[in-house]
């Protein structure tokens, strides 16, 4: 059997079964706030094993570009506190990035190299010269969709050790964000501990940070024309 159509049937039963077994919906705040105690239990006596099948988890809804990523990143911080939850999602999403990244690369590249080679020869030149920076700012301000980066990215010359670490690298910010407000929410009691100065910080600054990203690319972009 071609290796393509094998991988493109263990692709589908993957995704199938994600959706068979109801598994998207326990990807939501309210499972999230419903389970965390049990969920508590699970990782005091294993701690390990818990945090290993998460990390997986979370690699297999990455890798295969399935919604979820951003409440499990939440659920991170609030199961595993801002530490840990840095180092699970920040690893978790990068290695699941690259897997898309290559599944892309293997099933879609060559075809749409061919198909489209003179439209491409200016992507090519440039992402060849310029394309860590332009993955980096990608990264940084979440303009498009996490998934659809990956999925493009693999269709480009850019080599796949660099696309991992400037994935991580760009990535972090967001994770550190994401992580930290999955912390305060993890602590939210009462309605009245929705208000708290903690939980609010997270809110802004989940707001602010596509902002503040946006400005530091400008600045880095202002600064690399003045060198050259």
């Amino acid at each position: 059997m071609n290796k393509k159509i094998l991988l493109i049937a263990v692709l589908l039963a993957l995704v199938l079964a994600f959706f068979l077994f109801d598994l998207h919906h326990w990807l939501s705040l309210e499972k999230l706030r419903a389970w965390q105690e049990e969920f508590e239990q699970w990782r005091r006596a294993s701690p390990i094993l818990v945090g290993l099948l998460f990390l997986l988890f979370y690699i297999l809804v990455v890798g295969l570009s399935l919604p979820g990523a951003a409440i499990m990143t939440l659920a991170a911080g609030a199961l595993f506190g801002f530490w840990w939850g840095i180092l699970i999602v920040s690893f978790a999403s990068s290695i699941g990035a690259t897997l898309a990244f290559l599944v892309s690369r293997f099933l879609l590249r060559d075809w749409v190299q061919n198909r489209f080679a003179r439209r491409l020869r200016t992507v090519n030149s440039g992402m060849e010269r310029d394309g860590a920076f332009y993955l980096f700012a990608l990264r940084l301000v979440p303009v498009f969709p996490f998934f659809l980066i990956n999925i493009l990215m693999g269709l480009t010359r850019i080599k796949t050790w660099t696309f991992y670490w400037v994935s991580q690298l760009g990535m972090l910010p967001a994770t550190v964000v994401y992580v930290n407000a999955g912390t305060q929410l993890g602590k939210v009691k009462s309605v009245g501990g929705i208000l708290s100065p903690g939980l609010l910080l997270s809110f802004v600054l989940l707001g602010l940070f596509p902002l503040l990203a946006k400005w530091g690319l400008t600045w880095i972009k202002r600064y690399r024309a003045s060198r050259r």
